[in-house]
């Protein structure tokens, strides 16, 4: 059993190394487990993130139809001959969207969106093979802290519901007389990105510290500053589910002006289309329209959050709320930008790439303010 620690230990410049290791109790014996699987989040965090550019970037090139068969394993294998390449092009030639509006596409042509949905299945699979690999690694060998076990095996049920999401999505644009996905399936995918992206954001945050000052920390939690930022945190994701909205329909390409909408505080004929629900996914009008009034709303709500912030005596805390609101800040004027330019892609990726900027940090805010951070008597 490990010796027990003076509470002047800590003091001194030239103190022993303690028997326990730096992980806690909980890492007794797993030596640096907790900096393993953090480092392994780490690369899993990060090829989330390349997913989501890449699945942006097929969304806005028009590719996300090219590959019209769903094959978990054997769809890993790209065509290797001219004669796979007719017959990938004439299951494409099949579907509404090469009949509607890309009958003029060539084998050329159709290789150029086939590449992009392709990378962006393979990079799924490249991210359940590292899960894979990762877990069951740290499981074999007896490195996963105690508690550990559900959290990471939720990451990998995740990413699974996440590829069959992905075929759901898929499958809505391939027949009927539609020519691109539904806007609501595509929210959900990207929905479900976010939610993996944050629980891995979150994982690595509590495994950046030792886990007795997690615990200790839980103890000093503004409660008030966390029930804020948790309320902040859900009205991000709602305006990130609109947002994708708004990407399903290319809503984001009409009306370019703002403040105004066509001369006018809304958009005309916001409810033209029958019956009335489908104008909240369908009309471009109305799906930017909501999409600014949330926007408004959430900046709003965003200065209430970072004042409450700013009187916290954790000056950790108050920089990690201001850092998000600033993000927030430059993201509503990235938005403004992309509605003068009509949406074009290089701009749109970069409205999306901020919003996993924005989300992390308002987690990381979030965190602070539920674990504050040691500080000095000074520093406070």
């Amino acid at each position: 059993m490990a010796s027990k620690r003076s509470i002047f230990e800590e003091v001194g410049t030239e103190a022993q190394a303690p028997s326990t290791p730096k992980g806690g109790m909980i890492d007794a014996g797993r030596g640096g487990a907790r900096r393993g699987i953090r480092l392994w989040l780490i690369v899993l965090f990060a090829l989330v993130v390349v997913m989501i550019s890449v699945g942006g970037l097929t969304r806005l090139t028009d590719s996300g139809l090219s590959i019209t068969e769903w094959r978990p394993f054997t769809g890993a294998i790209p065509p290797m001959h001219e004669a796979d390449w007719q017959a990938e092009f004439a299951l494409y030639q099949e579907i509404p969207e090469f009949q509607v509006q890309n009958s003029w596409m060539t084998l050329e042509d159709f290789k150029m969106i086939y590449w992009w949905e392709w990378g962006h299945r393979q990079l799924g699979r490249v991210i359940g093979l590292v899960w894979a690999l990762g877990f069951f690694g740290f499981a074999l060998t007896r490195q996963i802290p105690t508690g550990w076990t559900g959290r990471l095996v939720l990451l990998g049920a995740l990413g699974g519901l996440q590829g069959a999401v992905g075929w759901w999505m898929v499958s809505s644009g391939l027949d009927g007389d539609a020519t691109d996905v539904a806007s609501y399936r595509l929210a959900t995918h990207l929905g479900l990105a976010f939610v993996i992206l944050g629980c891995i954001a979150w994982y690595v945050l509590l495994l950046s510290r030792p886990e007795r000052d997690v615990m200790q920390a839980r103890r000093r939690r503004e409660t008030r500053l966390f029930g804020l930022s948790t309320g902040w945190m859900h009205f991000a994701f709602l305006q990130i589910l609109i947002g994708a909205l708004v990407a399903g329909i290319d809503a984001g390409r009409s009306f370019a002006e703002w403040p105004l909408m066509a001369g006018g505080l809304w958009p005309p004929q916001m409810f033209s289309i029958d019956p009335v629900w489908r104008n909240f996914f369908e009309n471009p009008g109305t799906v930017q329209f909501i999409h600014r009034m949330v926007g408004y709303t959430l900046f709003a709500f965003s200065i209430v959050v970072l004042l409450r912030a700013r009187r916290s005596a954790n000056g950790a805390t108050r920089g990690a709320f201001t850092l998000a609101f600033v993000a927030l800040v430059a993201q509503v004027v990235l938005g403004i930008v992309t509605v003068f330019l009509a949406a074009p892609w290089q701009v749109a990726i970069l409205h999306q790439l901020l919003a996993v900027a924005l989300w992390v940090l308002i987690l990381r805010a979030r965190f602070y303010a539920g674990y504050p951070a040691q500080q000095s008597v000074r520093g406070s």
